[in-house]
């Protein structure tokens, strides 16, 4: 056996946990994306999605997409940098520069991309990329990539990013990179603070607006339209695998930072472009999305009605306010037998544990939908009552 595969065959978690009956990964899904999917030919309530607005099969999405197969194809066989730019891309390009508030925007072919193409690549060696702690993976993989001295600041601390903030030297750039959700722990960034706090140190912010965009501000556009703070934010990043029902992702901010980018940022000039269904089936989502804001009134009755029940029954649940909720286990092989039990008992959700959290951090991640029903809320927190009580943690 070579050295590589030497090493790599001594990594055996998965094995064990597929042992003992508890692995929670890759379960294949045979429908379509819904409040109810099919797994090995069970119906399951879907409570591990991130289609806040219920869009994956809404009518209207599905035949935008179906018609641009039919006139583009299903690829572009090429980079946008080349031969990949379509006609859709520039137009969805300009709405959603115009949805969230700045002057131009550009189209990724993933979300993860754009935070790597983006963080990686504005910061210079004398510069520095401050980042809370709990920031998605993509902005770690992009910081990481950067020759920018990078700060880390407590999770939504605004004390520890000041302290971070005033070891930078005044006349070099300062890029504050954040979530605007906190993906995991379903908090709102406090955004109000951090432009404050960037004004007096001339430090420039950008927000990954992934899981706000469809739930936060008017019309779904996003945290920095809900606290007001879309002008004193320099760059909004959103992704359209959440609310828009699609694959892909964006950057927008003001003309001279696109060009910036469009020229520069690696992981958007070396990969092929958004394919010409994604594309499509994004912009229908967008025109739902301003067209149905009952859709995002729905969404926030139910998450009252599952924040109420959770605490009602005493579950810990952090200090979310979204529709993400997580049920903190506070144990790895606990939260792997509870999703497992509450598989069995008809509900899909996604445990969330180290090395992605610390293994005091464990937890349940639960979402919601707008096209859930009351009373598929309800049974799914009878399930998770019932069984959370046979584990001593309400």
């Amino acid at each position: 056996m070579k050295l590589l595969q030497e090493k790599l065959s001594k990594y055996d978690l998965p094995q064990k946990a597929k042992a003992a009956g508890i692995y929670p990964y890759f379960r294949m899904i045979e429908s379509d994306q819904d409040t109810e999917v099919q797994i090995n030919g069970k119906k399951v309530l879907m409570f591990g999605s991130n289609a806040y607005l219920g869009l994956t099969n809404h009518p209207k999405v599905k035949e935008a997409a179906i018609k641009a197969i039919e006139k583009y194809g299903t690829g572009c066989a090429g980079s946008r940098f080349l031969n990949g730019t379509l006609d859709i891309h520039v137009a969805l390009e300009k709405r959603l520069a115009e949805f969230v508030g700045k002057e131009e925007a550009i189209i990724y072919s993933t979300g993860f991309q754009v935070n790597l193409g983006v963080v990686s690549c504005l910061t210079g060696r004398e510069d520095y990329i401050i980042w809370d702690e709990l920031d998605h993976a993509s902005i770690i993989e992009g910081h990481r990539l950067s020759f920018s001295t990078k700060l880390k600041y407590k999770h939504n601390d605004m004390d520890s990013l000041e302290k971070q903030l005033q070891k930078c030297e005044p006349d070099k750039i300062k890029l504050i990179v954040i979530d605007g959700v906190f993906s995991m722990e379903g908090d709102i960034a406090k955004l109000p603070g951090i432009v404050a706090l960037a004004k007096k140190y001339n430090a420039s912010i950008m927000v990954d607006e992934a899981h706000g965009i469809g739930v936060l501000g008017k019309q779904g556009r996003g945290t920095c339209n809900h606290f007001g703070v879309t002008d004193d934010v320099d760059l909004i990043m959103g992704t359209f695998s959440k609310s828009f029902a699609s694959i892909g992702g964006f950057i927008a901010s003001d003309k001279e930072t696109i060009n910036y980018l469009r020229h520069n940022s690696r992981s958007y000039i070396f990969s092929a472009s958004n394919t010409p269904a994604a594309t499509a089936a994004a912009d229908a989502a967008l025109d739902i999305m301003l067209n149905e804001p009952d859709r995002i009134e729905r969404l926030w009755d139910l998450t009252h009605y599952a924040l109420d029940g959770f605490r009602g029954m005493g579950c810990e649940i952090g200090h979310t306010a979204t529709p993400i909720i997580p049920l903190f286990i506070r144990n790895n092989d606990l939260t792997f037998l509870i999703v497992k039990e509450l598989f069995d008992a008809g509900i899909f959700v996604n445990p969330v544990v180290s090395p992605a959290v610390a293994p005091q951090d464990t937890l349940i991640r639960f979402s919601l939908m707008a096209t859930h029903t009351k009373a598929q809320l309800d049974q799914a927190l009878e399930a998770i009552q019932t069984i959370f009580k046979k584990h001593g943690l309400i």
